[in-house]
């Protein structure tokens, strides 16, 4: 898979994942990927101050991002 389709598919799974953290006031965009397997996101609005925030990172994002791109190893939030 070449950089474009990558990003393509953690964008469809960012979009995927969107609907929900809207629902809460949240909001998700990526920032970077590098070397392919590593994905750098920031969540936003109300994701910022949100106490369950990594949880989210890990069990939805993570995991979301994965089922698009199984080569991902990782997803970190930047603030």
């Amino acid at each position: 898979m070449n950089t474009e389709e990558l990003t393509s598919n953690i964008q469809k799974a960012l979009d995927e994942i969107r609907p929900f953290l809207n629902s809460d006031g949240g909001d998700i965009s990526l920032v970077d990927i590098e070397d392919g397997k590593h994905v750098k996101v920031r969540l936003e609005g109300a994701c910022t101050s949100c106490k369950i925030n990594q949880m989210t990172l890990k069990a939805g994002v993570e995991t979301t991002i994965k089922k698009y791109a199984p080569q991902i190893e990782t997803v970190v939030n930047v603030a």
